[in-house]
């Protein structure tokens, strides 16, 4: 059950915005566990967005995940996100941040899991 929110300083086009929850759905796997099919997806484009004092192209990711992953998960999860928003915003990888939220506690279908 993981929630991948992006917040975006560039307008996403709706071709294109399905096109990232695609890949997003195929980057989630690796972690072990998570798949496509309990992702959630949030885009926010045109997001009021300044890195380094400037409007330039960027992006902040929050990856909200039910349980727990490794550091090295994360870290291909991090390289295939960026990949991702490089490759369909065309913003640099060194404007994109990627922060991660792990918590057991996580409401779906009417109660607690």
């Amino acid at each position: 059950m993981p929630f991948i929110n992006v917040k975006t300083n560039c307008k996403i086009e709706k071709e294109c915005a399905e096109n990232i929850k695609s890949k997003l759905g195929i980057a989630i796997t690796a972690i072990p566990g998570k798949s496509e099919g309990w992702l959630m997806v949030g885009l926010e484009d045109d997001y009021k967005l300044y890195f380094r004092g400037t409007d330039e192209p960027a992006a902040m990711v929050e990856v909200t995940i039910y349980g727990s992953a490794s550091s090295n998960a994360l870290t291909v999860l991090t390289s295939n996100i960026t990949g991702i928003l490089t490759d369909m915003l065309k913003i640099s990888s060194d404007r994109i941040y990627v922060s991660y939220m792990n918590t057991d506690n996580w409401g779906w279908n009417g109660s607690n899991l």
